[in-house]
Parts: structure tokens; sequence; C-alpha cells
């Protein structure tokens, strides 16, 4: 999208005292509303547009006006490599902005985008310039109509793009531009890009890749003729418009999709052979080291079984080289890396319990699994050629952390960082460096240069004015505890004290919740949540508490929800309420619980579900009943509604408003293209057959962020008086 035994308590009452002591004292700042909407004083600096040079030696950043390169080694500006004075188009006085950039492989050309429009969330279309960097020269990449996704060629000197949802390559030496796909057409035949659920839950758009020797093009052809539209009114106007769109809901039929090779020698499209099921998913395709073998990864409708097929793009031949099975489902992740010597790769799988790295030839034996543990790893980083090493971050420490580490292709485990908390590292073209930005719940953005060993090589950014900054303010302090639920389960949370706190008075208690399969809210990073300080201001006790579901913990944590998502989550979230009121501090009679998007869902069900533990309750942009929602994510963890009626009817909010009694306000965007509102008119047309009084806003147009215009500053202080009226002390 994404329980109490007589408690062991995780933390006493000295615990306190570290609270009282960073009250606010006389002289202290007070945050203002506008600051929770405005927050730019408490914004963390980072280093923006970063991506390392070929060479390993030097990265460049985006800086006010210029892009610029600078030695990891020295730190020292190598060289500006263009400013905006340069990017002035033909017969304009106005720059280019520098909101985003591509080289060329050999980077003598960047590609820039600019007059960006959004098609989904994650997509838009641009007008992409072309920037010659030693003749210093701009150009417009096409004169026909803005592009999506333009790639260099690995040569540099071709570039291709979708357009109209065809694929067209443009000849940067002769300026041809060259069309490679005719039948292309809205909300029909898709080449090159992806349809509306695979961008949103396969995470990618981008379906088109050159081979590494610039030879062929591989991409995706989604015929979605017979998916069905979903309509939305979009206002304004005298007569609203109607925005159609393809949206396979669960259950429903997807596009039909076939993987093609186009090939630049000889102009012609060889269509690959996937399978003869057509009722299946390809979550990616990617080159390997060898320019003629492309990997398809294939995946079953059900998506609990994952296969790797090779095939040979000159001769059609392709073969199996890895199955996996699971009794849940698989997550799809870019954690699949062929290795230079063109016989082996290594993926993640949790085929063990947990996420750990496996080393395979390219015959599809197990040569070892090189992880392994109660642990998990998070994110597979790269692999180091020179000197054999997979860096990857993962929860060793703890379930709330991101520690770096390094293994070889024994098995042999190094850890590289030092401190607790959250690690984020974008490492240099050859490994020789990396960028890491840390953070923990007290520590803002800690970014350094460090070399392949882990050794910090100095410090770019420490964010101590921002310290200083929460401090003038008296920011209260997020800490974390665990409890032991009555089905033994332990569970993580964080907690975020009233300021001026005082043990021996009565305090309101706002927890937030997301709750969705593999995510996590409880994690050993920075969040500048202003909104929630202010509220601490205000007198209020913020907490958050992962239920089970998240991530982190092991496939049996995460996946137990299969079949039955809200069930569990439910049932932990009360109990986390359950736990909070068995302090003197907090008021059982004032508890409330919000949350976005799966976390509007969960908020939901604890109103009408949990209506005994929970008074007053915000649910933005909730799903309200999974039939609703899109196949791919919905049937992972719910199967289909014809298979499972039961797992989606059971735990739909909107089966269970008869218990409503507390104080709920329901929060949607009408052109979400994501949540549909139809979600929430549904929740209050049974809200309303079933007598039940509740609070509603509706936000025009605006998408499933809720943003643009003064739409934030209205939507918080829509939830924060709610919060006031329903909550505080009279």
């Amino acid at each position: 999208m994404k329980k109490i035994s007589v408690f062991a308590v995780f933390f006493i009452y000295c615990s306190f005292l570290s609270y009282i002591s960073i009250a606010q004292e006389d002289g202290q700042k007070k945050l203002s509303f506008k600051d929770v909407v405005q927050p730019g004083m408490f914004y963390a600096k980072g280093v923006y547009g970063l991506k390392s040079m070929k060479d390993g030696n030097n990265y460049c950043v985006i800086e006010h006006d210029s892009l610029n390169a600078y030695s990891y080694k020295s730190g020292k500006l190598a060289r500006t490599i263009l400013t905006t004075k340069e990017l002035i188009p033909e017969g304009d006085t106005v720059p280019l902005k520098i909101s985003g950039y591509t080289f060329s492989h050999d980077e003598s050309k960047i590609l820039i985008p600019a007059e960006t429009e959004s098609i989904y969330r994650h997509s838009s279309k641009s007008n992409y310039y072309i920037y010659d960097i030693s003749a210093k020269e701009l150009s417009l990449l096409s004169s026909n109509g803005k592009q999506r996704l333009a790639d260099f060629s690995p040569d540099g000197q071709k570039v291709a793009f979708i357009r109209e949802n065809n694929i067209f390559i443009k000849d940067l030496n002769s300026g041809e531009e060259k069309q490679l796909t005719t039948d292309g057409e809205d909300r029909k035949i898709i080449n090159g890009s992806t349809d509306w659920v695979y961008e949103e839950e396969f995470g990618f758009s981008k379906a088109f890749f050159w081979s590494p020797d610039g030879n062929k093009i591989a991409f995706y052809r989604f015929d979605e003729s017979d998916v069905v539209e979903y309509n939305m009114q979009m206002w304004g106007e005298l007569y609203p418009e109607d925005y159609r769109y393809k949206y396979p809901k669960a259950g429903e039929d997807n596009s039909l999709l076939t993987i093609h090779v186009y090939d630049l020698g000889s102009g012609q499209v060889e269509n690959l052979d996937i399978g003869s099921e057509t009722d299946q998913y390809i979550p990616r395709i990617k080159w390997t080291q060898d320019a003629s073998l492309l990997s398809i990864l294939r995946m079953n409708r059900l998506q609990n079984k994952l296969e790797i097929l090779i095939l040979d793009t000159n001769t059609g031949s392709s073969r199996v080289i890895y199955t996996e099975t699971n009794k849940y489902f698989i997550e799809i992740t870019d954690d699949l890396n062929f290795l230079d010597d063109k016989k082996h790769f290594i993926i993640t799988s949790e085929q063990d319990g947990y996420n750990h790295i496996y080393l395979y030839t390219m015959e599809g034996k197990l040569v070892r699994q090189l992880t392994r543990g109660d642990w998990v790893v998070k994110s597979m980083i790269g692999y180091d050629a020179k000197r054999k090493l997979v860096y990857f971050t993962a929860t060793k420490s703890s379930p709330l952390n991101r520690d770096l580490f390094t293994v070889d292709l024994s098995g042999k485990i190094k850890k590289l960082s030092e401190k607790e908390g959250n690690n984020s590292p974008k490492f240099s073209a050859n490994y020789d460096y990396y960028i890491n930005n840390f953070s923990s719940v007290s520590t803002p953005a800690y970014i350094t240069v460090n070399n392949h060993k882990g050794k910090v090589v100095r410090v770019l950014e420490e964010n101590e004015k921002l310290l200083e900054t929460t401090r003038e303010y008296g920011f209260s302090r997020v800490e974390f505890f665990n409890f032991t639920t009555d089905d033994n389960v332990k569970l993580y949370g964080w907690k975020i004290l009233p300021h001026d706190f005082d043990p021996a008075k009565k305090y309101p208690v706002l927890m937030y919740v997301y709750g969705g399969p593999g995510s996590q809210t409880v994690v050993n990073r920075w969040s500048s949540n202003i909104w929630y300080q202010y509220l601490a201001q205000e007198g209020f006790m913020i907490v958050s508490v992962d239920n089970r579901g998240t991530g982190s913990r092991g496939e049996e944590f995460k996946k137990m929800t299969y079949q039955e998502l809200g069930k569990y989550e439910t049932i932990d979230q009360i109990a986390a309420a359950r736990y909070l009121t068995t302090f003197d501090y907090v008021d059982s009679g004032r508890l409330a619980i919000w949350g976005w998007s799966y976390g509007g869902y969960m908020s939901s069900l604890c109103i009408t579900k949990g209506a005994e533990y929970f008074d007053v309750a915000i649910a933005v942009a909730p799903v309200t009943n999974w039939r609703y929602y899109d196949n791919i994510y919905t049937e992972r963890y719910m199967r289909t509604p014809q298979e499972n009626p039961d797992g989606y009817d059971d735990n739909s909010p909107i089966n269970h408003v008869d218990k409503l009694e507390g104080k709920y306000l329901i929060i949607h965007g009408s052109g979400d293209d994501n949540v549909h509102v139809q979600n929430t008119i549904d929740m209050v047309s049974a809200l309303v057959e079933a007598n039940k009084q509740f609070d509603m806003q509706l936000y025009p147009n605006k998408n499933h962020g809720i943003y643009g215009g003064n739409t934030r500053y209205h939507l918080y202080k829509k939830m924060t008086d709610f919060l006031m009226e329903n909550l505080k002390d009279e």
C-alpha cells in the first residue's frame, strides 16, 4: 500500500525523569500551527542529486544553481560540470531547473527533464534536454511532444524514450528520430512502460532495457483492452470531466503481457517465449553479464511461485535456472545480481524463514547460503567485483536498526557501520568509497564519506543547527518500549510524552498506525514530524506500535496475517491500547488512533471492532473493503475474493459499523487513483444505514497524498481541531 499478559513492562519510573529534564523551560520557544505545515526550520539538511562518477573517485551533487563534482578522498571541488546559466533553451530567457539528471555512460552528455507533468503517483512525462558537456551546448531531445523515461544507449550515441505508449530512438549524431512500435494506444496497448497496477505494486514504470552492448532493447508490452476501467470525476468546470483509466481490482482480469526484443541491426522485433500461461506476472526482466542473455522473473498469479528464466535472444532458447515456492507469498525486490564471471548470481530469499543472501551458479545449482540467522537482510546494495564482496544492510543488532555489512562469497560477514540506528549508503562506482546517511531517533541525518572498510573519511553534514533548534523548542524525545501480549507476542513501540510531562497527571493518547504487510513505523531513525511535537506541546502523548504482519521480524511474524488482513493487526493494536491504560498517567477515556491508507483501514477497524478501547479515530484515505483494492497487492496477501470471501468480509470495517461508539473522522481525496474514494463513500453509506454519526472531509481532485495549494494546512488543521474538540480537557 504498506494482547497483554500481565505485561512485561519495558520502561520504569526512572525513565520519566529524563523527560522531565527536557520540559519546556522559561523562555523556551513554542511551536505554532504554521510550523506543522511549513516546517522548513525543522528539516534535516541532506546531499542532493548525489551520483558517483564513472571513475569512482568523484561524485556529483546538485548545489544551488550548479552541478558539481567533488573528490571522495579530499572533499575538494573537482570541477563544475555545468551551471544553470548554460541551461537556457533556445528562444527562452529562463534557465532550466536541475531537478534530476542522467549521465551518458562516457559522461560526455547529460539528460535533463523539464516541464514535467505527473501521470500517476510514480510516473511522469517531460521535455528532455541533452547537454553536451565539452561543447557546452543544450538541445531539445524531441520537438514532437513530451517524452517519458528517456535513457541513453550504452555508447551514449542514442536515446530511447516513450511517447504515447510507443518506443522511439533518437540518434544523437544524425538527429533521426525512429519509432520502434506503432500500436500503442491509450487504455489499450502500452509499449515500454507499465500499466497502473505494475507501476504501483511492482514498483517500476520504465519497462524497456538496453542490452549491455547497446545492440538490442528488451521491452514489455501490455494489452489492457479487457481490463475494467475506473472512472473519477474531476471537479472545477461547469460539467465535471470524466477521468478514466484501467484499474484491475481484486479477482478481476489483468493486462495480457508479452516480452519482446528489438534488434537495432535488423530492425526486427522478436516475441520472447515466457510460457503458455497468460494469467501470470513478470515483475522483473534484467540483462545478464552476457549481452545475448536476458533474465525474466516469472511469477504465478497467487505470487507463491517464482522462477528465473534465462532466454538467449540470439537463438530464442530458454531455460529455468531458479524456482522458489512459498506456502504464503513471495515478495519481489531488486536483490538479484549476475556476477562478472558470467557463472554465478546472488539473490535474496526468505526460504529459511528470514530474508538472506544466496549464491547460485548460472545452471541453477545452490553454491551456498551467504548469510543466515534470526535477522533480516533489508537490502542487497551491490557486488564489488574487485574485492568479491556483497554489501548489504540488515537488522542483525535489532529489528529497529539498519546496519551495513559485507559478506564474501565464502559467507564471511563483516560489519562496517558503528553507530546504532539507520544506515543508508550510496557507493562509488568502484566501491572504493560510500556516502553514508545515518540517523537515529536522537540524531538527524549525519552524512559522511567512508572508505570501503567503513572508516569515516570526513563529515559532509552534521545537522547541528537542527539539533539546537529542537532544543530551543523543547522537543520531547522519542523513546522505544516493548511489551508481551496475551498471545505471548513481543511487540515494539515508540512514545513521545507531553512537554512538561508530569507523571501525576492524566494525558490523552494519540496512537499512529500503519500496520500493513512488511511495513514498520517503529524504526531507529530520525523523524521531523512536527505535528507530533505540536500535539505533545498541547498535552498529548503520541505512541506507535508495530503489530503482527509488519516487517524485520522474520517470515512467520510478517506472513501470519495471510488471508486475514486486519484481524491480528487489530488484535495487536487493541492490546497496545490496553497496555497503555495500565499506566496511571494515561487517561483510558481519551484514547485516539489515526492512520493513512492501510493505517486508515486499521484506525477504522480499531474504532469499530475495538470500540471498547478507542474513543476517537481518524482515517485518511482508508481501504474499507479489500474487494475495492488492486489485485496484485490484495491477492498477494488475501488470494482472490472468489477463493477467500470470508477473509475479505470478516475484516472489512464496513461490516462492523454497528459497533461504532466513539468519534470518527473519515477523510479522502476525490481524485485518489490508488485507494479510490469509493472506499469512503461505501463506508459512509454503511454508517448512515446503521444510524451512526461521524465526521467527513472530502478534498476535490486530490490524490492519495492529499496535497497542493492550501490543502495540507486545511487537512492538518481539520485533524488537529477534531482531536482538540474530542480529547482535550474541558
